[in-house]
């Protein structure tokens, strides 16, 4: 038991070398992309796929054939990661601005941005991918079926991740093509349930993946990485950060906040304004 636990954790070990290399020259190549566009906001639709990137690392250094798990999970995360990848660089090819975070960070890191983004985004967006890709990195690194409720409450917990984040993207999509929405709040559809779906979308197929990962021989504590994520989702770079100045530029903005959870769906509260 004991070699059989040390061999588990030396493939794991390598699989975490392999996949960090493939990541880091990934969005190496998704900075020189940059350089040839001049829009540093491509890396968003890089993001999704970085994950099909380490996820094939993982399949390709394995020393045994993949098993059905494995290409359960590599499904989940194909899937997840095309719909993404499409939507956000439809949206980036129809823009023709830089989004404002990264015009703020092009402004603050000027002169030279062009070399430092390198480390500044790129490098560091493709650790953080390797950090969140930790489960499916070690859950198809070795075979180690166990617990399949938990496989089955992943897929579930995924899908509704998936529902989500392909409904309210395409509900925002179609309220921004329509000029007359021009400075107003979305708030039917799933934005009446959650002032962000796409985002408890992305919170859901996390951690469902998880738990598919999991269930395929990712170690227990592995759960710290859909944890990162999702802190990052409501407190960094998603939901605190969208919301900074938003009402300023829409001031319907604070009744929507009064009737609409902020981030996990609920059914909304009749506007509640407050009277003298």
């Amino acid at each position: 038991k004991l070699l059989k636990t040390s061999f588990r954790a030396g493939l794991m070990g390598e699989a975490l070398i392999w996949t960090l290399a493939a990541a880091s020259l990934y969005v190496t190549f998704a900075w020189l992309t940059s350089l040839i566009t001049r829009r540093i906001s491509v890396i968003d639709a890089f993001w999704g796929p970085g994950f099909v990137v380490i996820t094939a690392t993982a399949l390709l250094i394995r020393s045994t054939a993949a098993s059905s798990s494995d290409m359960l999970l590599t499904t989940l995360v194909v899937i997840w990661a095309s719909r993404l990848a499409i939507h956000l660089a439809i949206r980036i090819w129809n823009d023709p601005h830089e989004d404002r975070r990264y015009a703020a960070i092009r402004a603050k890191y000027e002169p030279n941005f062009w070399l430092k983004s390198l480390v500044i985004v790129f490098l560091l967006q493709g650790v953080i991918m390797w950090l969140v890709g930790m489960p499916l990195t070690f859950g198809l690194s070795v075979d180690l079926d166990r617990f399949l409720p938990l496989r089955y409450l992943g897929i579930v917990v995924w899908a509704v991740g998936i529902f989500f984040e392909a409904v309210g993207d395409y509900q925002l999509s179609r309220f921004r093509k329509d000029p007359a929405n021009q400075g107003k709040v979305l708030s039917t559809g799933l934005w009446a349930w959650t002032r962000h779906p796409n985002y408890f979308g992305d919170f859901a197929v996390w951690w469902g993946l998880w738990m598919v990962s999991a269930s395929t021989g990712a170690p227990l504590w592995t759960a710290i990485s859909p944890a990162v994520m999702s802190l990052f989702l409501m407190k960094v770079s998603g939901v605190t950060l969208l919301e900074r100045d938003i009402q300023e530029r829409r001031p319907e903005y604070a009744d929507y906040i009064r009737r609409t959870s902020a981030f996990f769906p609920r059914p909304p509260r009749s506007s509640a304004i407050p009277r003298s």
